[in-house]
């Protein structure tokens, strides 16, 4: 039992941590496509 506890414990750890840097990534790359368009606004104009 006290095993299942630890591996479940790190197994939560591990899907948390990869959550966050996926959130992350998106984040990232969507302000990357904001500044794109806000560069094509600028030059169309």
């Amino acid at each position: 039992m006290t095993r299942f506890i630890a591996l479940f414990a790190l197994a939560s750890t591990v899907l948390l941590a990869a959550c966050n840097t996926v959130a992350g990534a998106g984040q990232d790359i969507s302000k990357g496509g904001h500044a794109i368009t806000n560069s094509a606004e600028q030059h169309s104009d």
